[in-house]
C-alpha cells in the first residue's frame, strides 16, 4: 500500500549505525539510543503572491479566503517592500494571523524586497522590515564581470542575522545582464548567509532551472519554488503551479521550519506526490557523510490523476546538473526503494527532476518538477 499524505524519517539524539534503507520509512536504524520518528506530511501552495498593498489586487484576506477555497494548504503575501507603509505592514501580519487555522490553512505575510538594478529577495519569517538598500551599488569587477555589490552581501548578512527570517531568489536570470546576471551568479556565499537564504525560484513566468542549479553549484543548501507570482487577484489559478512544503503538521512554525531547512520541492502539477531520500534522510538533508563510495536513494512520484497525466521521465541529478540515474516510467506512479548511485565522482548532492506528459497546457511533455537536494557532506 502507498502512503499518500506522509512519509517517515528519523531525527536521532546521537550517533547511529544504519543498516539499510526502508523506503517507506525512510530508514531503518539500530542504536542504543532513543529514536524518533517523523512522518513527514506534503502541503501544496505558493510562495509568492501580491495584493493593492502593492502592485496587485484586492487585499490579504480575498487572497487566503480564494487559496484557501481552492484547495491550497498555504499562501505567502509577498507585497513590495517599497510601497508598503507600516500600517499595511501590521495589516498584513493582522490578516495572516486571522486567516490561519493550524490543521486546516496557514496564511504568511512577507514581503519582496528590490535591490536596485539587481532583483529582488523575498524574505518570510520575521514581522520586522528589513532597513532600506543603498540606490547604487559599488561595483567590483574580476576581468568584465561584475562580482560584488555592496547591498547584495549586507541583506543576505541582515537576513542571517535577523531572527526567524528566511530569504527566497525571486525570479532569477530576469534582470542585470549581463554583468549582473542572476544575482552576480550567486556568489558572496558563506556558511552563516547560508543558514539565511534558502530558496529559488525554479519557475516564475517560465523555467529558471538553470539559476537553481548554479545556486546548488555555488555551495548555496536551497530548495526549489515554483510561484505564481500572482498581480491579478487569481490567487492559486488552476495552472497548477506549486510549491510543496515537507512538515510534520500544518502549521505555520512547521512550514517555516520547512522553508529554513530546504524540505520540499517545486511542481507544476498541482498534486504530484514525490518522495525522496538518500541513505535514509528526507530531502533538504545533509548526509555529512563525506567520501562515502556509494549511496542508496529511495523514490516514490505519484500523479492521483492517473491518464492523461502520465510521469514520463524521473532523473537524479547531480552536480552540474549531470543526470546520473534516469527511468521512463509507463504511468502515473513509480516507486523504487533501491535506486543505487555512485559515490566515485565525489558527489555534493543529489536531487529529483520529473517529467510528465501535460506539465501546464496538457499538450506536450515537459519539465514539472524539482526536489529540494539531499546532501551528502562531500
Amino acid at each position: 500500500m502507498l502512503l499518500t499524505k506522509g512519509y517517515r524519517a528519523f531525527s536521532l539524539a546521537m550517533t547511529v549505525i544504519m543498516i539499510g534503507p526502508c523506503f517507506y520509512c525512510g530508514a531503518a536504524l539500530a542504536t542504543n539510543t532513543e529514536q524518533t520518528e517523523v512522518v513527514y506530511n506534503l502541503y501544496f501552495g505558493d510562495l509568492h503572491s501580491h495584493t493593492s498593498y502593492s502592485d496587485g489586487t484586492g487585499m490579504p484576506d480575498d487572497a487566503y479566503a480564494m487559496a484557501k477555497a481552492s484547495g491550497a494548504d498555504f499562501l505567502a503575501i509577498t507585497d513590495h517592500y517599497f510601497p508598503l507603509t507600516d500600517v499595511e505592514w501590521q495589516a498584513m501580519l493582522e490578516s495572516a494571523n486571522a486567516n490561519t487555522v493550524d490543521g486546516e490553512f496557514v496564511a504568511m505575510a512577507a514581503y519582496e524586497y528590490y535591490l536596485p538594478g539587481i532583483n529582488e529577495l523575498n524574505i518570510y519569517g520575521s514581522e520586522n522590515l528589513a532597513p532600506q538598500s543603498g540606490l547604487t551599488p559599488e561595483a567590483y569587477y574580476q576581468g568584465d564581470r561584475m562580482t560584488g555589490g555592496s547591498y547584495i552581501p549586507w541583506i543576505y548578512d541582515w537576513i542571517a542575522q535577523e531572527s526567524g527570517a528566511i530569504g527566497q531568489w525571486n525570479h532569477p536570470s530576469s534582470y542585470g545582464c549581463p554583468l549582473i546576471w542572476d544575482f552576480f551568479q550567486f556568489g558572496f556565499h558563506t556558511e552563516d548567509r547560508d543558514t539565511g537564504m534558502s530558496m529559488v525560484e525554479c519557475y516564475n513566468w517560465g523555467y529558471r532551472d538553470s539559476s537553481y542549479v548554479k545556486a546548488l553549484d555555488e555551495g548555496w543548501h536551497v530548495m526549489p519554488t515554483a510561484t505564481e507570482d500572482d498581480h491579478y487577484g487569481d490567487w492559486i489559478s488552476p495552472l497548477g503551479i506549486r510549491t510543496v512544503l515537507l512538515a510534520p503538521s500544518l502549521t505555520r512554525d512547521n512550514l517555516y521550519e520547512a522553508m529554513r531547512v530546504g524540505r520540499g520541492y517545486a511542481t507544476l502539477d498541482e498534486n504530484l506526490e514525490i518522495r525522496f531520500n538518500v541513505n535514509g534522510a528526507v530531502m533538504g538533508s545533509n548526509l555529512s557523510d563525506p567520501g562515502a563510495a556509494s549511496y542508496t536513494a529511495s523514490l516514490q512520484v505519484i500523479d492521483p490523476d492517473g491518464i492523461g497525466d502520465e510521469i514520463t521521465l524521473i532523473e537524479i541529478v547531480a552536480d552540474n546538473n549531470e543526470t546520473v540515474w534516469s527511468c521512463a516510467p509507463s504511468g502515473a506512479s513509480y516507486v523504487n526503494p533501491n535506486v543505487e548511485l555512485s559515490g566515485d565522482d565525489v558527489p555534493r548532492y543529489f536531487f529529483v527532476r520529473v517529467t510528465t506528459a501535460s506539465p501546464l497546457n496538457g499538450d506536450e511533455p515537459g519539465l514539472t518538477a524539482w526536489t529540494a537536494p539531499v546532501w551528502t557532506g562531500n
